[in-house]
């Protein structure tokens, strides 16, 4: 447990808890501050061995708190559910076969349209 964290008592379950209790931050003996800015120089985009640096890890630990974020992120996203009418406001339609003649064979050449 954190020693910053609020400790917590449940009288129904009799277990301890903290502020930390089901989140990514739980079990790992770096400080909340630590994982804090390390999340923070991940949005800036800088890569693990600057954060390492920045941080005064060690690059594999700083790999190691960066990939434990990443997953937590996306365990933790919701998933999406479209309902009603959706919009969008632009489309990017590729035209031609350049480089896949393959495509051209399929979909029938212009020559074969006009012996037709």
């Amino acid at each position: 447990m954190q020693v910053e964290c609020q400790h917590y008592y449940c009288k129904s379950c009799k277990r301890y808890f903290d502020d930390l209790t089901n989140t990514v931050f739980a079990g790992h003996h770096r400080p909340l501050k630590v994982w804090i800015a390390c999340l923070y120089l991940m949005g800036l985009n800088v890569s693990n061995s600057q954060i390492a640096q920045e941080l005064d890890l060690c690059v594999s630990d700083a790999h190691h708190m960066t990939t434990v974020l990443r997953n937590g992120v996306v365990d933790r996203k919701p998933e999406v559910i479209l309902d009603g009418e959706v919009e969008f406001d632009e489309v990017y339609i590729v035209a031609g076969h350049k480089g896949h003649p393959e495509a051209l064979k399929k979909s029938g050449s212009s020559t074969e349209k006009k012996k037709a």
